[in-house]
């Protein structure tokens, strides 16, 4: 299950290869236009320094509970000291340093909560040679001791063919590159790509994630359909959520979760971060959180993750009501249900369909409210709308393992004999 995979976290050791930069946010007030052209006058009031790119990725490796370290360089410069010590606060040892190269930034001017400008400083270049033998030989030295290894390549110089070749052929090894085909030769575990370099990917190479900013990610496996996770939550505010979905990604994959589900749990983590300003952190208790059962998922939506925990062997449970005013017998009546199972899916009876069965006058709250408070119930894995008379729509799309009533004889309930037709089995429990 998703919860158990985040808590074997902190047991595990994550090497991230790759592009270091320093992310800087200049924030303050815009009160008059500019007299050489038409732009704001930001007057800066506040510098927040944060990692970026791989150090990034790093930085949520260490705020999930993972044991880092990190291989990147960095220049004898300015910014380099503000990386160095942005890692420092998230317990993170700094990249190489060396004189001949400069740091990457990235900086963002905000004001009244906007972006109002970046500007960029790079070195693209590769590294030089000396720099590329120490890089070299630190990955040989600790890609023993890691349970992962996470590359994360945008092109800016540091993974170059050598330090290709010296992580080809690690057992764990999650690549996050600007061009994937760079990697084909590496045998990478599992590839991540923007949506944009999907012309890119290399055709023997799998499982694949690509994402797409704001409507998630689409997992790809050899002989097997697509897998999407669902859309990002709300709107994009800070930045780095890229990042962190390769952080969670990396790490359920290295716990021992299959690649749809390390795909949840990393949109998840993603979603945490997308919602806060600046370039934040997704650490296990954000993620944990994130990961509870969400009101109300489109019976589509829902068919995709059932069929990705059957996959991974588990039993589905599958109960259904209106739950209008949740009394201690529904709770009881659900706690008993999850025990027939592993996976219990919750149809809650939409407001046409709830008013229809009760009479109007007799709802007292609405689908949406009623599938909020379901969702605070640790027993309630997922939660879907009925809109019909009946959830035998649901049931054919779903196919659970166990349909579970509340009181009476299972040979009486109307769906009994649907449900025995898909392979599955009824239960009955008793309400107290």
């Amino acid at each position: 299950m998703t919860e158990e995979t985040v808590r074997r976290f902190p047991g595990l050791t994550a090497v991230v290869v790759g592009d270091v930069m320093l992310d800087s946010w200049l924030q303050g007030q815009a009160s008059r236009m500019a007299q050489e052209a038409p732009v704001p006058v930001v007057s800066v009031e506040q510098i927040e320094d944060a990692p970026g790119g791989a150090a990034n990725t790093a930085a949520n490796l260490a705020a999930l509970g993972a044991r880092v370290h990190l291989l990147g360089v960095a220049g004898a410069d300015p910014a380099g000291t503000a990386l160095i010590g942005a890692l420092l606060r998230h317990e993170v040892d700094g990249p190489i340093v060396t004189r001949s190269r400069r740091t990457a930034v990235k900086r963002r001017v905000m004001s009244g909560g906007q972006i109002v400008a970046r500007y960029d400083e790079e070195d693209r270049s590769p590294i030089p040679a000396p720099v590329e033998r120490e890089l070299v030989d630190q990955i040989r030295e600790l890609a023993d001791v890691a349970h992962v290894v996470i590359v994360c390549d945008s092109g800016a110089g540091v993974c170059t063919e050598e330090v290709r070749q010296a992580l080809s052929g690690l057992p764990m090894l999650v690549v996050d590159a600007y061009d994937p085909e760079l990697w084909r030769a590496a045998e990478p575990a599992a590839v991540l790509a923007r949506y944009d370099a999907c012309d890119l990917l290399p055709d023997d190479v799998a499982p694949i994630v690509v994402t797409d900013e704001g409507d998630g990610a689409v997992v790809h496996r050899e002989g097997r359909p697509a897998y999407r996770t669902r859309p990002n939550s709300g709107d994009l505010v800070g930045a780095g959520a890229g990042d962190t979905f390769t952080a969670v990604f990396a790490l359920a994959l290295a716990a021992g979760a299959d690649p749809a589900t390390a795909a949840d749990l990393a949109q998840a983590g993603a979603d945490v971060v997308s919602r806060r300003p600046g370039t934040a952190v997704c650490d296990a208790t954000d993620l944990l959180a994130e990961l509870g059962p969400r009101p109300a998922m489109p019976a589509k939506v829902l068919a995709e993750r059932v069929a990705a925990e059957r996959d991974q062997g588990r039993r589905i449970v599958f109960t259904d009501g209106c739950f209008d005013v949740l009394q201690p017998a529904h709770v009881t009546c659900l706690e008993q249900a999850r025990r027939f199972g592993d996976v219990l899916v919750v149809g809650v009876r939409d407001d046409r369909s709830a008013a229809r069965r009760k009479a109007p006058d007799r709802v007292v709250n609405t689908a949406e409210d009623r599938a909020a408070v379901l969702a605070g119930l640790g027993s309630v894995d997922y939660i879907t709308l009925i809109e019909d008379d009946t959830p035998a729509s649901l049931l054919k799309l779903i196919r659970p393992d166990v349909y579970v009533k509340g009181g009476g004889h299972p040979d009486l309930l109307p769906e009994a004999r649907l449900v025995r037709e898909l392979g599955g089995e009824v239960r009955v429990v008793e309400r107290r």
